[in-house]
């Protein structure tokens, strides 16, 4: 899988994570909001961002890679087995 934009990132990864229900649903909105971050740190001019929202983009991504590393835990646990 490939994609040259973030926005094609994110739609593979809701299409092969998300529907698969390999990782929690909540994972898609939170890439998503992450995203809209980024672009407005990126392309804003004179973007700010409260200390709320940077400790829930922090939380956020915590949650993020939790979800990820229970998948990770799975693929490795099942190439143990094998």
């Amino acid at each position: 899988m490939d994609s040259a934009k973030h926005s094609g990132v994110i739609s593979l990864f809701n299409r092969h994570f998300i529907k698969a229900q390999i990782v929690d649903k909540s994972c898609s909105k939170i890439l998503a909001r992450a995203k809209i971050y980024r672009e407005r740190g990126d392309y804003g001019d004179f973007a700010l961002f409260s200390k709320e929202d940077a400790e829930e983009q922090i939380k956020n991504a915590e949650i993020f890679l939790g979800e990820i590393k229970k998948y990770l835990d799975i693929i490795m646990k099942n190439s143990t087995e094998e």
